[in-house]
């Protein structure tokens, strides 16, 4: 990514606590528009990095710059740049959800016609504008996360930081979250989006970090990431006819790296599999064969950090 475009820029950030060293030299940029995720287990650093971006704990060694601006602890006009959700919910129960937002976009400076269209607008991004003058007592737990989320958005941040957003909802109101979070990106927003669930990393992200242990171990999108391990696609074609001139004929194909066959099914060994299907399709029928089903599987994160780390995600 270009420097110049970069939201967020993090250098070298170190934190140490006590004989615990919590994060080891990460660095990272977020550009305009990007969802950036840091996909690591409990206890791998993604909370200690997100509160030194947001300038809550001071580095013992590195920088963060957010819209051009150096972060720090003592830093007030710079801050004014993000929007920080914390796994904590930050709501008062008694005040309905549009109360919440009023009371906190005048915390932000928001007032008269300004805070009301914006209060607005951030219910209809959360997708709560039916349940706005409801006391958020009774709203579902997936309902204050959304909420939460909409505190963060009021006062039209550069950044957008999400440290666990979804931890302890249900998978309906996970799914609405999650939705949310995707039509962020379209405003040029930069999302920075910490997470142990790999499917939503998947998901949601432009870019991913890996990090344990305090480490940035890789970064990239999800194919990049991939293409560390070695792995490929795999496709499966099921049917009748030529099968074995059809997998020889595919294997003629750049991409396909390998191709066998077994129990009426060809086997290939792809790279870039979803844009290739219809070439390798016409390519087998071209050979004589009758293909009745197909299936894609392809190589996901947990495969990544497996390689990277020697452990399971959720080890």
């Amino acid at each position: 990514m270009n420097a110049e475009r970069a939201v967020v820029e993090c250098t070298g950030l170190r934190k140490r606590f006590g004989s615990l060293e919590a994060v080891r030299g990460v660095g990272f940029r977020i550009g305009a528009g990007e969802t950036y995720g840091l996909l690591g287990p409990n206890g791998a650093g993604k909370t200690t990095t997100i509160s030194m971006v947001c300038g809550l704990l001071e580095p013992d060694a590195g920088e963060v710059h957010v819209a051009g601006e150096r972060i720090t602890p003592r830093s007030t006009r710079a801050k004014a740049a993000i929007g920080y959700v914390p796994q904590e919910l930050a709501l008062y129960p008694d005040l309905s959800g549009r109360e919440n937002l009023r009371f906190f976009g005048r915390l932000y400076g928001l007032e008269g016609r300004d805070l009301a269209r914006r209060t607005a607008e951030v219910l209809e991004v959360v997708g709560l504008s039916d349940r706005a003058d409801d006391e958020t007592k009774v709203y579902s737990g997936g309902m204050k996360r959304r909420l939460n989320i909409g505190l963060g958005l009021l006062h039209r941040p550069r950044l957008l930081v999400l440290d666990e957003p979804t931890v302890g909802v249900d998978p309906q109101s996970r799914n609405a979250i999650l939705e949310s979070i995707e039509r962020l990106g379209e405003s040029g927003l930069a999302v920075l989006y910490t997470t142990h669930y790999m499917e939503e990393a998947e998901r949601l992200c432009d870019r991913i970090g890996i990090i344990d242990l305090g480490e940035l171990k890789a970064e990239g999108t999800q194919r990049e990431l991939v293409a560390l391990v070695g792995q490929h696609d795999r496709v499966l074609l099921s049917g009748g006819g030529n099968l074995a001139e059809a997998a020889k004929a595919c294997e003629s194909l750049p991409a396909v790296r390998a191709s066998s066959l077994a129990e009426g099914r060809i086997e290939l060994l792809v790279d870039g599999a979803r844009s290739l299907l219809p070439e390798i399709l016409r390519v087998a029928a071209d050979a004589g064969a009758s293909v009745d089903g197909v299936e894609v599987d392809e190589p996901d994160l947990e495969a990544v950090f497996l390689h990277l780390t020697g452990r399971a995600l959720r080890d």
